[in-house]
């Protein structure tokens, strides 16, 4: 093992630089198709990672755009993994993606923090507002 590695499993590097909680998560993922390596669809879970390919895959609200910069001996804490790729994503679609996130947290409730349980007369006018009968 003491020997520099060049390549490794997809799903395994994924899950080490720390993209997903599980390699079960990595290999659904890549089941379905939805990432590419260097502008390849990917299927298969053994595929193998180089230094400076090119993944895209959806992560959330927005597309990953990610260039591996070192491949992992194993998966290390946050920062750790922070160093093994380079985040290429456009920066406009991720700040859209906060924004989003900032606007659907404001339109839950209008209810001040910490106002509590919604009194009776509280839980009728929403039942009204939602037209709930």
């Amino acid at each position: 093992m003491n020997q520099e590695q060049n390549s490794q499993r997809l799903d395994k590097w994924l899950w080490s630089a720390r993209f997903f909680k599980s390699r079960a998560l990595a290999t659904k993922l890549l089941s379905a198709g939805r990432v590419r390596l260097s502008g390849k669809v990917v299927t298969k879970s053994n595929q193998l990672v180089k230094k400076n390919d090119v993944l895209t895959f959806p992560q959330g609200a927005f597309i990953r755009v990610i260039k591996v910069l070192f491949l992992a001996e194993r998966r290390g804490p946050a920062p750790e993994a922070q160093l093994l790729f380079e985040d290429l994503s456009p920066i406009e679609q991720q700040k859209e993606a906060a924004k989003k996130r900032v606007e659907f947290n404001g339109a839950v409730s209008n209810r001040p923090r910490g106002g509590g349980r919604p009194t009776k007369d509280d839980r009728r006018a929403i039942d009204r507002l939602m037209r709930r009968d």
